[in-house]
């Protein structure tokens, strides 16, 4: 793989970074990678190499390349940590993901000074962010150089993502206006930005076993002027660690020594962060944990992360408080249009069992109980 002919592009409302993608070892269409946010924060980013590095490395290793190469200078303690990441994804790969050589320049020096900048966290409106954010606020005070000052919300993930679902500009704007709402809450800038590095490939098992993070910290390190440390929000709790594409052994290492990358949230379990946003109105009743994207609702209510997310909010007494959900009750049906056991889903239905008895919800229990006991995986 090659990157070549990196550039800033200022147009009328938005100001994007792109660059020129083109394999070499396998079969696929030259492409043009970017990214870009609005104008009022066209001095926020820079055509950073060590975020195309980042982002294009996980989908060369996929596709076989046998090299990166860049003419650009790149952060030799970046190139270190890709070194780790490359034998983390090979392990867990078992084998089918081979290393690959970087064939970069090394830059001598940092890009900008460290006292200029700030800390920023990703905010998507889930559970794992939103009590991200939340935890922030409450452990930093707002001049500590870990206090974030600016929350990233971004379109070409779970919205315009993948090629075939289109690019659903208005539910971008419906997530960003109800992240506008936190952040405002928060005290803390909302930057929105736009993306397509995810099509290089779009594969779902791809994005959510191995790349979301790289995609995550390629976001970082192109707000390098303004963000010295990002902080991506835990999946999982330490107890039920799994390789993932955002994992406390992988995240770190997309690290420069410009731009630092922290997995923050690792010690609290879903059900925690349930509860820390149940207590932050404004988070709660900006809830966005669906992906479904439907036309007229925030959530769902119907799929599986809805549904999970509803139980959750009975269990921890708080579903009837929030206007993120449609719905105010939960029936065991719901369940059964789904599995529970899939992609490591079983810690997150088992912690809230006790709690939904305390509740009195032993029809939830009985369901949750039944579907974790049988093999769902054909469901």
């Amino acid at each position: 793989m090659q990157i070549s002919n990196m550039r800033l592009i200022h147009g009328e409302t938005h100001v994007r970074i792109a660059a020129t993608v083109k394999w070499e070892d396998c079969d696929l269409p030259q492409k043009e990678i970017y990214i870009e946010t609005e104008k009022a924060f066209s001095r926020d980013i820079l055509c950073n190499p060590n975020a195309f590095l980042v982002g294009c490395l996980i989908p060369a290793m996929h596709f076989g390349e046998k090299r990166i190469k860049m003419e650009a200078e790149v952060c030799p303690g970046l190139k270190e940590g890709l070194i780790t990441v490359m034998s983390l994804m090979n392990t867990w790969s078992k084998g089918t993901f081979n290393p690959l050589d970087i064939e970069v320049k090394t830059a001598e020096e940092m890009l900008y000074p460290k006292e200029k900048r700030h800390a920023g966290l990703f905010l998507s409106g889930g559970i794992d962010s939103l009590a991200a954010l939340r935890m922030n606020i409450l452990s930093y005070p707002e001049n500590h150089p870990g206090a974030v000052k600016d929350c990233l919300l971004v379109h070409g993930f779970d919205i315009g993502g993948v090629v075939e679902r289109g690019m659903k500009n208005h539910v971008f704007e419906r997530a960003k206006a109800a992240m506008d709402t936190v952040a405002k809450d928060a005290d803390v800038r909302l930057i929105p930005v736009l993306t397509n590095i995810r099509h290089l490939c779009d594969e779902r098992d791809l994005w959510l076993d191995k790349f979301f993070g790289a995609v995550l910290a390629f976001v970082a390190h192109t707000f390098a002027p303004i963000l010295n440390l990002v902080y991506i929000a835990s999946s999982y709790d330490i107890p039920n660690l799994v390789p993932c594409g955002s994992h406390p052994m992988l995240d770190p290492e997309y690290s420069s020594f410009d731009v630092r990358i922290r997995h923050t949230g690792v010690a609290f379990s879903r059900l925690d962060k349930l509860r820390i946003v149940a207590n932050w109105d404004a988070a709660l009743q900006n809830i966005r944990v669906c992906l479904a994207n439907v036309q007229d609702r925030l959530n769902c209510g119907k799929c599986e992360k809805c549904v999970r997310t509803m139980i959750g909010l009975i269990a921890v007494d708080a579903l009837h408080k929030t206007s993120a959900f449609v719905e105010d009750n939960v029936s065991p049906e719901l369940l059964d249009n789904f599995s529970i056991i899939i992609r490591h889903r079983e810690p997150f239905y088992t912690e809230m069992l006790e709690p939904l008895r305390k509740r009195g919800r032993y029809d939830l229990v009985r369901c949750i109980q039944n579907k974790l006991s049988k093999n769902s995986y054909n469901d």
